[in-house]
């Protein structure tokens, strides 16, 4: 049975625009199946990094061993760079030792950092073999820094000029350096000591006069980052002040590296992330996990909830004689505990948000925890209508919903307070709220929820 090629038309475009074409994924993965190394190269050619990395990512194990096999000289080094870590040491170790090594050395220094710091010695050592001297030493200085610091985020390649020159002379340096960085946005201007004093863009060093001294033209805004700075402050810095590059200070002030926007922006995408992964309870992971990766990290959080909805079974336990007397009430808790989860949710959410961006500080903190309280209360007041005047026409009795109507009141204020004051309390601790503060807010609003409506359907009903 012979295989047909696939036909590649493009397609209209929708909101998918920037999502990789199906028909040209499956023309590729023909190539790939007939061995014709011509038609993939042809095909891949088009492809920036990124979507081919997002193409490896998305086919399984099996297809991505022959495809990079095919593919082979032609792999680039930005697309190692592009590559999810859970894949990367795979594909890393697929590539031939030659082609390793050719697409390494095309990397900028913080790439290769990014690269090797999760690999396991021996992969770690084939690619800095692989490097020119100078390049290895500025790695592995990288790599003495502590993790997740600036100095593993930034590169070693920097465009510095002293701070007495003319544009003339700046512009002259540039063109007679063989080894600029592809990509800068700024000459850093250093003393004699090779300390940072300002920088200045290249928009404004193009548009100058050659006799114009640099200092003239050096922007209002500077900020340096000092070499142990953790990634995630660089990444606020840089949102917070509008920065597009930043140098890189050891701590005797001289400049070591820089660090640019797009290396702060992945940092910031990768914050965001994690806050949504540890809110949900699955932690760090991606779509190429393996599924016994995938349940050892779901399992503990599982565990944990399951703990919380004991807690607030022992609580419905205490009522057993009630609700074997109003057969309603089974019915009706799952609302008020579903109402009270939903709202602590939001108010979670929100909170674990406000102190990751430092939005939500000592200044303000009551200010907002005053907020969610009456934005639970208002909406608890208008649930409770609602589900005071269900409760009468579905069971006909005005004492349920009543009862009801003040449990759903109590239960949404309760967690507009549970949804913000624990995330607060968590942070003040040192424990990340986005991990923990979940697990507490459910436990407060199931037991809040159920003994609020038994314990007033108890006094009222009995």
């Amino acid at each position: 049975m012979t295989a047909t090629e696939p036909q590649t038309e493009p397609e209209p475009q929708d909101d998918d625009a920037y999502s990789l074409d199906r028909r040209a994924v499956a023309a590729i993965l023909y190539a790939v199946d007939i061995d014709d190394r011509e038609k993939l190269t042809e095909l891949m050619e088009p492809l920036h990094a990124a979507d081919i990395a997002d193409l490896l990512e998305q086919i399984n194990a099996y297809d991505r061993t022959r495809l990079i096999r095919l593919y082979d000289r032609e792999f680039d080094g930005e697309i190692l760079s592009e590559l999810d870590e859970s894949i990367r040491e795979e594909v890393i170790g697929i590539l031939t030792p030659e082609v390793l090594a050719e697409a390494v050395r095309e990397m900028d220094s913080d790439d290769v950092v990014d690269l090797v710091e999760d690999l396991d010695d021996a992969q770690q050592g084939a690619i800095l073999g692989a490097l020119e001297d100078a390049d290895r030493v500025a790695v592995e200085q990288a790599l003495s820094y502590p993790e997740y610091s600036a100095g593993r985020l930034m590169q070693r390649e920097v465009v510095m000029a002293p701070e007495h020159w003319t544009v003339g002379q700046a512009i002259d340096h540039l063109r007679s350096t063989e080894d600029l960085p592809e990509q800068f946005y700024h000459i850093v201007l250093v003393d004699p000591r090779m300390h940072p004093v300002a920088h200045v863009t290249l928009g404004r060093l193009m548009s100058a006069r050659r006799a114009v001294p640099l200092r003239d033209l050096t922007e209002e805004l500077f900020k340096v980052i000092p070499v142990t700075q953790e990634e995630a402050d660089v990444a606020y810095a840089f949102n917070q002040y509008h920065l597009i590059s930043a140098p890189v200070v050891d701590a005797e002030g001289r400049l070591v590296g820089v660090i640019t926007i797009d290396d702060a922006m992945i940092v910031l995408d990768e914050e965001h992330e994690e806050d949504i992964m540890r809110l949900a309870g699955v932690g760090e992971g991606s779509l190429s996990d393996r599924v016994i990766d995938t349940t050892k990290r779901r399992f503990p959080w599982l565990a944990v909830n399951l703990v919380t909805a004991v807690l607030a079974s022992l609580v419905i336990a205490q009522f057993e004689v009630i609700i074997a007397q109003f057969v309603a009430l089974a019915v009706l808790m799952p609302i008020v505990a579903s109402m009270g989860g939903n709202a602590g949710t939001q108010s979670l959410t929100v909170a674990v948000r406000a102190i990751a961006t430092r939005d939500l500080t000592g200044s303000n903190v009551w200010r907002v925890i005053r907020r969610e309280v009456l934005v639970g209360l208002i909406n608890g007041l208008i649930f409770a209508v609602v589900m005071g005047i269900v409760g009468i026409l579905w069971f006909g009795s005005p004492a349920l919903g009543y009862v009801i109507a003040v449990a759903m009141v109590i239960n949404l204020v309760v967690a507009g307070l549970a949804g913000t004051v624990i995330p607060v309390v968590l942070d003040k601790m040192g424990v990340d709220p986005a991990l923990a503060s979940g697990a507490f807010v459910t436990t407060v609003t199931d037991v809040v929820g159920f003994f609020a409506f038994l314990g007033l359907a108890g006094v009222v009903l009995l």
